[in-house]
């Protein structure tokens, strides 16, 4: 298997904060331990104002489980839930392949 993602899909009018949280969070998760976050990409969705994606990868499903078993994660997840004006929706997606053009690399 080629990896392991989590989307986090969000719906807020306080992305400003969301994002502050998210800086906070990921500089006390940053701490080379193997079961850190690889890269987070948070993106707006240009046709819902107000619905954000964070798309989270890991080197494996087992990794990922091991970060949200972390005290900061769960944290994370508490004060995101209170910026959002629903709940965070997660959808958990294991990596079948990953393509990129050889002109890019």
């Amino acid at each position: 298997m080629a990896g392991f993602i989590q989307i986090i899909e969000m719906h807020t009018s306080r992305m400003d904060e969301v994002e502050a949280l998210g800086k906070e969070i990921r500089a006390r998760l940053d701490d080379g331990r193997p079961s850190s976050p690889l890269r987070s990409t948070i993106t707006a969705d240009r046709n819902r104002p107000g619905v954000y994606y964070n798309i989270v990868e890991f080197a494996s499903y087992e990794a990922a489980m091991e970060n949200s078993s972390r005290p900061e994660t769960a944290e994370f997840a508490s004060r995101l839930g209170e910026l959002c004006d629903e709940p965070p929706k997660f959808s958990d997606l294991d990596v079948r392949e990953v393509w990129e053009p050889s002109a890019r690399r």
